[in-house]
Parts: structure tokens; C-alpha cells; sequence
């Protein structure tokens, strides 16, 4: 097993308390049961579907604007502006997160939009499936990357003495594609160091797509970028 250490690349998080642990259960139960499986699209409320397309399949994401209304609205702007097509899944941790969002097919950083709070005291816990803002070290650098959580990873979760990271979404459909993708090879690939899969896993789009998968014609033009800080992670 991977050690806390080596997953978040970070803080090592602290030992949780019986009552911590216990508030934290409530809390992962109830947002489960928020984001249920074949939960209804709503693009112009609080939950919005999108449907990841990459060269080794699709998934689909409920975005929930409720629980996590900072994190989604960034989340949803990139898909909206055509961010995501032509990136890579460049960070791949079996038994951990698949991550992407932030890097081209030649391994540069895109340039993203300004850095959001962290929201990751929301309720959303990150267990298996959940979707989750990737970050560096400083709470509130998250932007453009993104992760799936491929089992519960507590660790992740904030405590009275550290952030977390904030969950924004779930996988619910096509969580056998994230599976694969977690089980590719991985090693040093460019300037990744290591954990990048040896043959690219590439985000050909994303989309808004109704309870049918029928995409949503979206107008919104895309918001004003900047300088792309260091690489996020989990």
C-alpha cells in the first residue's frame, strides 16, 4: 500500500480521532446519497452532467453546483471553453486517482484561469468515484486538473488541522473506464517523473450532456486565462 506520504506528495495527515472518524462517516454517507447513481441532468441548476470522452472510453460526471458551487462553476467553465480536449491523463496511481486536465498531448502545462478557494469542507468525501480538484501544496491553487478517486481515500479529506481537497462530483457512468485507465503502465515518461502511463491516455472532449447524453449547445465564451502555476495534484 501506498504510503499517505507518497499519495498526497504533501502533508502528512494526522491520525483521526473515534468521534473525527464518525463525523467523517456521516458526512461521506450523506453526500453518497446526494449524488445518487442516474441522478436527472440540470445544466441551469445544481447538478450538471458531462461526459468525458478519451481514447480508452467514456465517462460521465455529475457536477454538483450545490455542494460545491466555486469548484464546479471553474470545473464546468473549462468544459465549456473546449479546455480539455487534446489533454492527458499524465498523473495514474493504481489503487489511488487517475489524474488530468492540465497538460497537452506534448506533456506542457496549458495555460489555465486564476486559482479558486478550496472548497473541500463541502461534505463531499473522497471516496471511490467521487471527482475531486487537483492541487500543489497551498490550499488554494486548484484550477484546471482534475481527479477520480479509483478507492476511498480519506486522506484526502480535510481535519480540523489541514485542508483537503474539495470533491465536486461523481462518476457515474463509465467507472469501468476509469478502472482501466488506473490499471495502465506507468513509469517516467518526458518530464514526468514517474506515475505517467506509457501510451498516453488522451481527453479527446467534454461535454454537457442532458439525462439522454444529447449534448447542450453552450454559449458561454471562455473566462480570461493566466499563467499557469506548477503542476496540481492530489
Amino acid at each position: 500500500m501506498l504510503t499517505a506520504v507518497r499519495r498526497l506528495r504533501a502533508h502528512m495527515p494526522t491520525r483521526r480521532a473515534p468521534a473525527a472518524l464518525a463525523r467523517a462517516a456521516a458526512i461521506a454517507v450523506f453526500g453518497l446519497l446526494f449524488l445518487q447513481e442516474g441522478v436527472a441532468a440540470d445544466s441551469g441548476g445544481t447538478l450538471t452532467r458531462v461526459r468525458v470522452e478519451t481514447n480508452l472510453g467514456n465517462f460521465t460526471i455529475v457536477v454538483d453546483s450545490g455542494r460545491s458551487p466555486l469548484t464546479a462553476a471553474n470545473f464546468l467553465s473549462y468544459v465549456r471553453s473546449n479546455y480539455y480536449s487534446g489533454t492527458i491523463f499524465h498523473r495514474v496511481i493504481s489503487g489511488f486517482v487517475v489524474q488530468g486536465g492540465g497538460f497537452d498531448t506534448r506533456g506542457v502545462a496549458k495555460t489555465t484561469q486564476a486559482n479558486i478557494a478550496n472548497e473541500s469542507g463541502n461534505g463531499l468525501a473522497n471516496k471511490r468515484s467521487m471527482v475531486g480538484l487537483a492541487r500543489s501544496d497551498a490550499p488554494h491553487s486548484g484550477n484546471a486538473q482534475f481527479y477520480v478517486n479509483v478507492t476511498d481515500n480519506d486522506e484526502l479529506d480535510p481535519t480540523p488541522l489541514r485542508w483537503g481537497y474539495a470533491v465536486f462530483g461523481r462518476v457515474v457512468e463509465g467507472m469501468e473506464v476509469i478502472d482501466k485507465i488506473s490499471r495502465t503502465p506507468t513509469g517516467s515518461v518526458g518530464s514526468f517523473g514517474k506515475d505517467a502511463p506509457l501510451q498516453q491516455v488522451v481527453i479527446t472532449r467534454a461535454l454537457i450532456v442532458d439525462g439522454n447524453g444529447t449534448p447542450i449547445p453552450q454559449e458561454t465564451p471562455p473566462a480570461p486565462a493566466v499563467d499557469s502555476p506548477a503542476p496540481a495534484k492530489p
